[in-house]
């Protein structure tokens, strides 16, 4: 499992059910509470106690519990304060088997000692015992060990608990002080299962077979939560080696059998057996008591797959599961937001979940997180507004290392992460080395800034992790990174070698053919392109996103006409929400000629990615249109957003450039390559300034010298052929034009522009010197 998915396919085991390899611990903490206090109290007692209170503990040294009880009943009688018999009544019931009185005479014992050590440990064991008693036997563990930090056997239980209650987070951050000291082999594999839940499978891994090393087997849940380990760390031949083991054990589908089920056929599907993990799964359909399992193992093969049916069985698995309880615990509650954030159409219950558990825990950050990320994507806040809130949220930072944590894995959860947060994610990045994901959102952000070596840097580092080793996206932010470097071919071999090793998950071999297309078209070859976003559409024919795709690349290609594109983009916008923003409706938007009337298409799409530079070009485009003054001020409040250094100075000449500013366009391009000669991208855009400030002379200088520095040039051979023309060289501009039409001819995408281009130059050739061209002859047309 990687990281963005920690905590939301977890095994969240139901509190009601005690996992077997705990039993022995039970065991042992309850010998200590049960043995220790008969033989240290009762010398106290027999001190300064009533005699009924002596009687009592001595009849209870002699075993003889129920007469111990009336004995301590008849002591409270006399003495309704005393501590002793309260004490001794609390510890009778439990040596009779009473449960539920003796949890009630320990709660009254501590509302006289708050600090009573032996009442706090039992309510902490005891809190194993029932569902509903968990949190109180949190809460007495916590007191005491805010008396004695070292209390392992306090922290070692307290730690269960939590793992119990799905606070995974909070029962490692109890397991790793435990781990330290030398513990018992049966909190090594309580410990294993703690780490696999919060996602920690390498970790987990490690400790199931330090727990192996004693010679004892995994079976029952454990041999699920290693199973599950060895999955996520890589080993999916092992996974299914060990369940396929332990399902040969169970017993019919109880508890355990249905688990192993679940995790079973997730390992399947890792292990390229789709058809055995779909028979896995059939004896659960339709259990109630499978309905939780199945939602997760469903979840997990949704991401793994393309089937929206799946993608429905799941959000009415768990809308069964929370209808079913009558009081979800937060655990579940937050599980079932996490997934339906990730469903289709699923993101509006999840924002009112959140918003449920918000309200409910407001002093958790990292649900905030999750409902204010959530919001702007559905378009309920701005983005101004959800970095203001975000900023308010995130100072100061926690310095409970659980609550770290939390905060650290909801920011990794954040696709789009904005830039301005960099120092945050660093900060987090420095002392949460169990969340790696945050070191590819870093590297995301610093490729946002166009810091390509800070992002390689930072992907380096996620890549230096396990998670970050199995994640196949970091090669889709690789490729990125090297396209924003100018080196196409590299990201073009990056793709295509993601693409032949067939990675299992739909979403990043979707991605690979997508940035693949994206390279292709980069590079004009528009007819490759075309085939890529055809399988695309054959792999995803619900999708009107790949249509999208399809036609920005059709229409640059000349293949369709601007009616047909821009009639695409219509039927998008009437039929989808305006939050639906996908990176090919910037695509289409950014191909076609502006459209006055959808400057506020424009804005809305600049507002939801501030930093595609294409789209604020686009508004700025707009703005000129009607107002060049109001586009000059908006360019300046863009450039004043912007570090002024050399890597933004390219992007601040074009937003100069945009705003009809071509002067300071001219000075930056200029200033860009004072400092860098080399920078071809750099001249070429001088040049067409040059052109367009009808500096002709100029800019034919510029065009000769790039084509001399890179003859391929195609867009500058243009350029400059078109100059020559203007300069009044009709013949060579004619010779220069034929020559690239041959090259882009042998490209298989002739240009018709060029074509024109070329019989215009021709025309006006020849009617200069008193010919006229065939085409304009009288008798070709009909006329007499």
């Amino acid at each position: 499992m990687s990281i963005e998915q920690k905590g939301k396919s977890s095994f969240w085991v139901q509190a009601a059910i005690k996992t077997l390899s705990f039993f022995p611990l039970y065991l042992f903490v309850f010998s200590i509470v049960a043995a220790s206090p008969i033989g240290l109290i009762a010398p106290a007692v027999a001190q300064r106690g009533s005699s009924a209170e002596q009687r009592g503990f001595n009849l209870l040294k002699k075993g003889w519990v129920n007469d111990a009880i009336k004995a301590f009943q008849q002591a409270l009688k006399s003495n309704p304060q005393s501590l002793q018999a309260k004490l001794g009544l609390a510890i009778g019931y439990k040596r009779a088997g009473k449960i539920d009185d003796a949890w009630n005479a320990y709660q009254r014992v501590l509302a006289q000692d708050p600090n009573n050590q032996l009442a706090l440990k039992t309510i902490g064991l005891f809190g194993t015992y029932k569902p509903q008693w968990q949190q109180g036997g949190i809460q007495a563990l916590s007191r005491v060990l805010q008396q004695n930090a070292n209390d392992l056997e306090a922290r070692n239980l307290r730690a269960i608990l939590y793992f119990y209650q799905g606070r995974q987070a909070e029962a490692v951050a109890d397991f790793e002080i435990v781990l330290a000291n030398n513990p018992a082999p049966e909190t090594i594999i309580n410990a294993a299962q703690a780490y696999t839940y919060n996602g920690a499978s390498a970790k987990a891994v490690e400790l199931f077979n330090r727990y192996r090393s004693t010679g004892k087997p995994i079976v029952g849940d454990a041999a699920v939560a290693y199973g599950k380990a060895l999955r996520e760390s890589g080993n999916a031949a092992a996974a299914v080696q060990v369940l396929e083991a332990q399902l040969q054990r169970s017993s019919g589908l109880d508890r355990t059998g249905i688990e192993t089920r679940k995790e079973l056929a997730v390992a399947y599907l890792a292990n390229q057996q789709p058809n055995q993990a779909v028979a896995t799964l059939q004896p659960l359909q339709g259990r109630p008591d499978a309905v939780l399992p199945l939602a997760r193992a469903l979840n997990d093969i949704r991401r793994r797959s393309n089937n929206p049916a799946i993608s429905q069985q799941v959000a009415t698995l768990y809308r069964q599961a929370l209808s079913a309880t009558p009081n979800p615990s937060t655990s579940l509650v937050r599980e079932v937001a996490d997934v339906f954030s990730g469903l289709p159409n699923g993101e509006q219950v999840a924002v009112q979940l959140y918003r449920q558990l918000v309200s409910q825990q407001p002093n958790d950050r990292s649900l905030l997180v999750r409902q204010l990320a959530l919001e702007n994507k559905l378009g309920f806040i701005s983005r101004d507004d959800l970095r203001q809130r975000l900023s308010s949220a995130l100072q100061p930072l926690p310095s409970d290392s659980v609550q770290q944590q939390q905060l650290a894995v909801a920011l990794a959860e954040i696709s789009t992460p904005d830039s301005e947060f960099l120092p945050v994610y660093q900060s987090l990045a420095a002392s949460r080395s169990d969340v790696p994901m945050l070191y590819f959102r870093i590297a995301q952000m610093y490729l946002q800034l166009g810091d390509t070596a800070g992002a390689r840097q930072a992907l380096a580092s996620y890549t230096a992790t396990p998670a970050g080793t199995r994640d196949l996206a970091h090669q889709l932010l690789a490729a990125e990174i090297e396209r924003r470097e100018g080196s196409l071919d590299a990201s073009l071999r990056r793709y295509q070698a993601l693409l032949k090793s067939k990675p299992d998950r739909t979403d990043i071999y979707d991605a690979g053919l997508r940035g693949f297309a994206g390279i292709l078209r980069q590079q004009k070859r528009f007819d490759e392109a075309l085939v890529v976003y055809d399988e695309l559409i054959s792999r995803n024919p619900q999708s009107q996103e790949m249509l999208l795709g399809r036609a920005a690349i059709a229409y640059q290609a000349r293949r369709i006409s601007e009616a047909e594109a821009k009639g695409v983009l219509e039927n998008w916008l009437s039929t989808q929400p305006a939050t639906n923003t996908p990176p090919e409706l910037y695509s289409l938007v950014e191909i076609l000629p502006l459209y006055p009337e959808r400057e506020a298409l424009y804005n809305y799409l600049a507002e939801i990615d501030p930093n595609n530079i294409a789209m604020q070009l686009r508004v700025i485009e707009a703005i000129s249109d009607r107002s060049p003054a109001q586009a000059r001020a908006r360019v300046r409040q863009l450039i004043a957003r912007l570090p002024q250094n050399a890597s933004t100075f390219e992007l601040q000449a074009q937003l100069a450039r945009a705003a009809g500013d071509l002067n300071q366009a001219g000075k930056i391009y200029e200033s860009v390559l004072a400092q860098q000669p080399d920078n071809l991208a750099a001249l070429s855009a001088l040049g067409g300034i040059r052109f367009e400030q009808q500096r002709f002379a100029t800019a034919e200088g510029i065009y000769s010298k790039i084509i001399e520095e890179k003859p391929e040039d195609l867009d500058a051979r243009r350029a400059a052929a078109d100059l020559t023309a203007i300069l009044d060289k009709p013949l060579s501009a004619l010779a220069q034009m034929e020559n690239l039409q041959v090259e882009k001819m042998r490209q298989g995408s002739p240009d018709p522009e060029l074509s024109q281009r070329m019989q215009q130059v021709q025309e006006e050739f020849l009617q200069r010197r008193g010919f006229q061209p065939p085409w304009e002859d009288y008798l070709r047309r009909g006329g007499k």
